[in-house]
């Protein structure tokens, strides 16, 4: 990587391990199979309406970073079948979930990428994103690690660039200093604007929200969450 390229993102990975326990045989057939008929091919030119990714008419394009075990992903996508969704996901073991899910149910509204999600937004055509769901992200705790934050000015700006005019941006998180980085971010960028108007919008999860797996073990462990909206301006 060049120095040029390294200033376009983040020096650091915004993610861990790529990979836990070893696969079960379905799993990695769903790997081998579907996941390239799934995955989108950065390598080809954007189409000029990101729709087209869709097998079926969709209205909407909606994008998930980081889906963990794909449970809010697959909840979406089930209940919102005029929306295309696209899921970014490095870890191989969540990709497994979610592909059989997908394999399950049929779900024919969702496409993915398996690499680092700046990737793919310098792909996506601009104005094309109606909305960007960043839920529970990995909070790098420790105050050197705070640049590997996925909240960063250059990510804002990728935000920006593809989300529609007046698209959505969701942030969920347990984590404080996370919350309030985020909100720091957005305010510094001038490109968003936070739509709660008191403290119970910004408490209560966004509408049709099923719970993640995340939220839970905050809830075990006495943490209240933040579900935070900004819309493009």
């Amino acid at each position: 990587m060049t120095e040029a390229e390294r200033r376009t993102r983040s020096t650091e990975a915004f993610f861990g391990r790529r990979k836990g326990k070893p696969l079960r045989d379905q799993q990695v057939e769903r790997m081998a199979t579907l996941l390239p008929a799934l995955k989108i091919d950065l390598a080809s030119k954007a189409p000029g309406d990101i729709k087209t990714l869709f097998p079926l008419a969709v209205q909407k394009v909606r994008l998930e970073i980081g889906f963990g075990g794909g449970e809010h992903l697959a909840h979406r996508a089930r209940t919102n079948l005029d929306t295309g969704f696209i899921g970014v996901e490095p870890f191989v073991n969540s990709m497994a979930k979610l592909l059989a899910v997908v394999e399950a149910e049929g779900l024919n509204n969702i496409r993915v990428h398996d690499d680092d999600a700046t990737q793919l937004l310098d792909w996506l055509p601009e104005g094309s994103i109606d909305q960007i769901d960043l839920l529970y992200p990995d909070p790098w705790p420790k105050k050197k690690h705070w640049k590997r934050r996925f909240v960063s000015q250059v990510n804002l700006d990728r935000f920006h660039r593809v989300l529609k005019p007046a698209g959505l941006f969701c942030f969920a998180s347990d984590i404080d200093t996370y919350v309030n980085w985020t909100l720091q971010h957005c305010l510094r960028h001038g490109g968003f604007e936070w739509t709660a108007r008191n403290a119970t919008d910004w408490l209560t999860p966004f509408p049709g929200w099923p719970g993640t797996r995340y939220e839970a073990k905050a809830k075990r462990e006495g943490r209240a969450s933040a579900y935070l909206t900004f819309r493009k301006t």
